[in-house]
């Protein structure tokens, strides 16, 4: 249910109750006509549903995904390379709030976004300040998307990502929220997002939107999710070596 909460499917589940709930009512009731159309109506709902809740399976699958069996090695990256990765980037996000530049950098992890690397430009150049300032700077032709970052690279710029289904979102998130919302509820990815208006930084991880911080509090979390997991992943190969 927790895939879905928050999502029109919700609605959905509701619609199919209360088609539920007549078809027995007709049948109790002798309504023959009623109960025929609702039986015809139940076998197309069959082959309808799959199509119509695409987004939640796709969802469900991608969580399925990051289980120990099926999940994907981790970024060969040193801690050293990791820790170089997250100073960088909170430089840049530290320039972007001080100077209200509206900024949305996404952060691979195990599950792979190539599907929405592909709708920017590919780039494939070394992370740093001021590579990612150059790309969020009103006049950069890539301003406006997202930068996706695979490992210690910046993979592509100007890239298009899914809005958020969540009907429960605050009215005030704009589109960089929403977007960077709705691909962390798709994959294990993390956003980083400054405001335009406020200058606000934010981290979206699972679906959730962590705000108003600044830059140490963003190292800090960058610091727990990343290089704590790269440590936690060197000591078991220690161990079975």
């Amino acid at each position: 249910m927790m895939i879905i909460k928050g999502t029109r499917a919700v609605q959905l589940i509701k619609g199919l109750f209360v088609l539920l709930v007549a078809s027995l009512l007709s049948g109790l009731f002798g309504f023959t006509t009623i109960a025929w159309i609702l039986r015809q109506s139940s076998k197309v709902l069959v082959i309808a549903l799959p199509i119509v809740f695409q987004p939640e399976l796709r969802r469900a699958l991608e969580r399925l995904g990051r289980g120990k069996f099926f999940a994907r090695p981790m970024s060969v990256l040193t801690e050293e390379s990791l820790s170089n990765v997250v100073e960088q980037l909170a430089r840049a996000v530290k320039i972007f709030s001080e100077n209200k530049i509206g900024a949305l950098i996404i952060l691979e992890r195990e599950i792979g976004v190539n599907d929405y690397i592909e709708t920017g430009t590919k780039i494939d150049g070394l992370v740093s300040t001021e590579f990612i300032v150059n790309l969020f700077l009103p006049r950069s032709p890539l301003h406006d998307g997202a930068v996706i970052i695979r490992g210690d690279r910046v993979a592509a710029a100007g890239c298009f990502l899914p809005l958020s289904e969540n009907l429960n979102l605050s009215k005030e998130l704009g589109t960089r929220h929403r977007a960077a919302i709705g691909l962390t509820e798709q994959s294990d990815a993390m956003a980083i997002i400054v405001s335009e208006e406020t200058g606000t930084i934010s981290v979206a991880e699972e679906g959730k939107l962590t705000r108003y911080l600044d830059e140490n509090m963003l190292k800090d979390i960058l610091d727990k999710r990343l290089l704590t997991k790269q440590q936690n992943l060197m000591s078991w190969f220690n161990w079975r070596s």
